[in-house]
């Protein structure tokens, strides 16, 4: 069985302004800078010949090239103890319509659709007992955060191992995209 992922990979300058807001939280780990990604759709364990089927759905995704900013920051879940501090997205129908897609092809691969609603974000860190008002400073601290635009050309497909340390992420397949 092999855990997958689809999503958007950041560049470089996006992974660093991100990654300069990481500040001392007790109880938070933070996303390695290099495994910075926005999650299309999280595909979870699947055999090999489901993977394959996956990857040639996902290479039929047609699909013109786009801007995409990251802004603000906020917490999941909303309204409880926060467990993922998260960076978001400018508003943007591009990354909605490409994730359905995304969605779309999963499901012609066999799976079942995704239960949760899309709410595109990149995690930056995952809580264990943070103080509050730790959490409430870095929220209130980078309320106004926002990346310049960058050009989105292609997803990947990735396949997650998880280990004590963290998940490892391998990029199995990038898709371009072109119209």
């Amino acid at each position: 069985m092999t855990r997958l992922f689809a999503a958007i990979d950041l560049p470089e300058s996006a992974r660093d302004d991100v990654s300069e807001i990481y500040e001392a939280i007790p109880g938070a780990k933070w996303t390695p800078e290099s495994q910075l990604h926005l999650t299309l759709r999280f595909i979870g364990d699947v055999t090999e010949d489901t993977a394959s089927e996956i990857d040639n759905a996902l290479r039929t995704i047609k699909f013109e090239p786009f801007t995409m900013r990251l802004k603000s920051v906020g917490f999941f879940p909303p309204r409880k103890e926060p467990r993922i501090l998260w960076c978001g997205i400018a508003a943007n129908e591009n990354v909605i319509r490409l994730q359905k897609r995304v969605e779309r092809a999963v499901l012609s691969a066999g799976l079942p659709h995704e239960e949760r609603k899309f709410s595109p974000h990149i995690t930056v860190a995952r809580l264990n007992g943070s103080p509050p008002q730790k959490i409430a400073g870095f929220l209130c601290a980078n309320s106004l955060f926002q990346t310049k635009p960058f050009l989105v050309t292609q997803f990947s497909l990735y396949s997650s191992i998880l280990k004590r340390e963290g998940a490892l992420h391998i990029r199995e397949a990038e898709y371009k995209l072109s119209e």
